[in-house]
């Protein structure tokens, strides 16, 4: 094989291990990284062998004559959920189909996509401090219940975004968090103790539930990916037990 065709299959496949790690990290499934990748490979003749586990990825081209021509690992950093990125890169890899794109252009795109800015930090804890108070009210709690959420919320992810920032490992940040916001939202009511505060106390950490990956256990196992489907599902029991271990803190403390 000529060398600048082999370069080119090279530049390709880095692209495809980075395309397949932005899905995974931005929260995609396994069988729709799968997928997608495979529609770009086929755009340029190319066969691959995708191995996707939770923590690294590895690409094999192969050319329609047998010859392997890209062989590579790359590991997955740490998921940070951005669903328009994933809709973003499915778009891109139709266009790529349809449109014939060069390698070249595929990575300008890429350059493109990852300069997208994401929502501001404090709008994001804004947020989701009020979709905790929401749930707060469906569950039943009045406007001090939800008031002792909002807050909770907002402490409780702050915490946690700070915990990984500064490098705690994944399990550790969430029960940080989970403490955090258990402690912020019972502390008025060990202070007011005629106050009903089982509602607040309940849903104060209901934003740490990991709904993304327990749908994505569940789909994967579906789509006959056992063995992502059980490491996501050993990870949702994980977080589940850091975020009831949170918890039992605040009892504990507040003697609830």
């Amino acid at each position: 094989m000529p060398t600048s065709h082999r370069s080119d299959y090279d530049e390709l496949g880095e692209l495809l291990l980075d395309i397949g790690v932005m899905l995974m990290v931005s929260g995609a499934n396994t069988e729709r990284i799968k997928i997608t990748v495979e529609r770009i490979a086929n755009a340029f003749a190319c066969v691959p062998d995708l191995l996707i586990t939770n923590h690294a990825l590895m690409l094999t081209l192969t050319y329609p004559d047998s010859n392997k021509v890209f062989t590579s690992v790359k590991w997955m950093p740490g998921m940070h959920l951005n669903f328009n990125l994933i809709s973003d890169i499915s778009t891109m890899s139709w266009q790529i189909v349809l449109e014939k794109w060069s390698v070249a252009r595929i990575a300008e795109e890429l350059k493109v996509l990852n300069r997208k800015p994401l929502y501001p930090r404090y709008l994001v804890l804004l947020l989701v401090a009020l979709a905790g108070a929401s749930f707060c009210r469906l569950f039943g709690g009045n406007l001090t219940e939800m008031l002792a959420v909002f807050v909770a919320s907002f402490c409780g992810l702050y915490v946690r975004q700070e915990a990984i920032k500064l490098k705690f490992n994944f399990y550790v940040s969430i029960f940080f968090a989970a403490a955090t916001a258990a402690l912020v939202a019972g502390s008025y009511f060990y202070l007011h103790p005629d106050e009903v505060y089982s509602h607040a106390f309940s849903t104060s950490v209901l934003f740490l539930i990991p709904g993304v990956p327990m749908i994505h256990a569940i789909s994967d196992l579906m789509d006959g990916h056992t063995l992502n489907g059980i490491v996501r599902g050993v990870n949702v029991m994980i977080m589940a037990f850091a975020i009831a271990l949170g918890l039992t803190v605040a009892l504990v403390a507040y003697k609830f």
